[in-house]
């Protein structure tokens, strides 16, 4: 099968070739340059990556611009700090693919100690909980790494260009019925310094992205009463935001090198 994996990069020219050489075969690395300034771009078309340029900043942006490029019936995330192994995503494809859930996660588990800053890993913990309050998934961690069905994430219409692209997509798919859950993946100390959640400051202006998104979801659900709320068992009925029913493979994508500017 082909998969695109979107790798937002701000940055990352020191640590994308030991990510781009680990990925599966099958796997197509769309690299969306947010405004790097060290070469990152050159360095992932070296590696034989689709290249996007995304100019306007934020971590949103740069996934929507990844989504934008892709064209695989399977898309999925990945950081490009080299804090994860890509072949974790390879049971985290498996389960949407052979129907087992609609997106899956990976749950964070430190390799080593300094793997997860302390406040970057407490406000984890917090927004985690506040997201299984809003939605009644079993999650214990936002999970930057994740795998779903192109069709149905675009169907989602998600808004976000910031820091809560990704809880906007778990929320918003609660909206929608899906399935979520978890799996645990490996999180090593990362390459280079961290855009997001790498300082305290970055780790505040996460929080207060998310938690915007949080307030206006439970706003609009309190304003309309038949939205899906608080699952017990993470299951729903479906809307038309709902990723497709498949249970075989993928369509092939093509994988050529080029640089698409979005």
């Amino acid at each position: 099968m082909t998969v695109d994996v979107v790798l937002p990069c701000l940055d990352e020219a020191e640590a994308l070739p030991s990510v781009l050489t680990r990925l599966p075969d099958g796997y197509r690395a769309i690299v969306v340059d947010n405004g790097s300034t060290d070469g990152s771009a050159e360095v992932a078309r070296a590696h034989g990556a689709l290249v996007v340029t995304e100019p306007r900043r934020g971590f949103g942006s740069a996934c929507a611009a990844g989504v934008a490029a892709a064209t695989a019936d399977v898309i999925a995330f990945c950081d490009a700090d080299a804090s994860m192994d890509p072949m974790d995503l390879v049971p985290l494809v498996a389960r949407v693919t052979e129907g087992r859930t609609d997106l899956a996660l990976g749950r964070r588990r430190p390799t080593g100690s300094g793997a997860w800053a302390a406040h970057a890993r407490f406000a984890n913990v917090v927004l985690a909980r506040l997201m299984r309050g809003a939605t009644g998934y079993r999650l214990h961690d936002l999970g930057p790494m994740r795998a779903m069905y192109r069709e149905g994430l675009v169907a989602l219409d998600l808004q976000d260009r910031r820091s809560g692209y990704p809880l906007e997509m778990v929320l918003a798919a609660h909206r929608a019925g899906w399935r979520v859950d978890e799996s645990d993946i490996g999180y090593a100390q990362r390459i280079g310094d961290s855009k997001v959640t790498g300082t305290l400051r970055g780790t505040v202006n996460a929080i207060r992205d998310m938690s915007r998104l949080l307030r206006r979801y439970r706003r609009e659900d309190r304003l309309d009463p038949a939205r899906p709320t608080h699952l017990d068992d993470g299951t729903a009925a479906r809307t038309a935001a709902a990723p497709p029913d498949r249970s075989t493979g993928v369509q092939s994508a093509g994988a050529d090198a080029t640089e698409v500017r979005a």
